[in-house]
């Protein structure tokens, strides 16, 4: 599963997504790869990837699997009961 933040460093909101994510990944017993990564909207390639992910709000978390998108938060930190439900199955 690839799991994409977008955001802008030092954005309150984005570095606690990105700090959540990291915990409980190392925390819960997840039973498939997850290749987390954060694309700074700040610099030209965070925003054209935010732009192929039709990024419009941060932060936006987006779980991929299979290259198909499975779930999707734009401009807010995703509740861990959801992040729960698509990461420990």
């Amino acid at each position: 599963m690839k799991v994409k933040i977008f955001g802008k460093t030092g954005c309150a909101k984005c570095d606690t997504t990105k700090n959540k994510l990291k915990h409980f990944i190392g925390k819960w017993e997840i039973d498939k790869e997850v290749e987390l990564s954060f694309h700074d909207m700040d610099t030209v390639d965070g925003m054209a990837e935010g732009a192929y992910n039709d990024v419009m709000r941060i932060p936006t978390t987006i779980f991929e699997e299979n290259d198909n998108i499975v779930a999707r938060w734009d401009g807010e930190v995703p509740h861990s009961d959801k992040v729960k439900e698509h990461l420990v199955k």
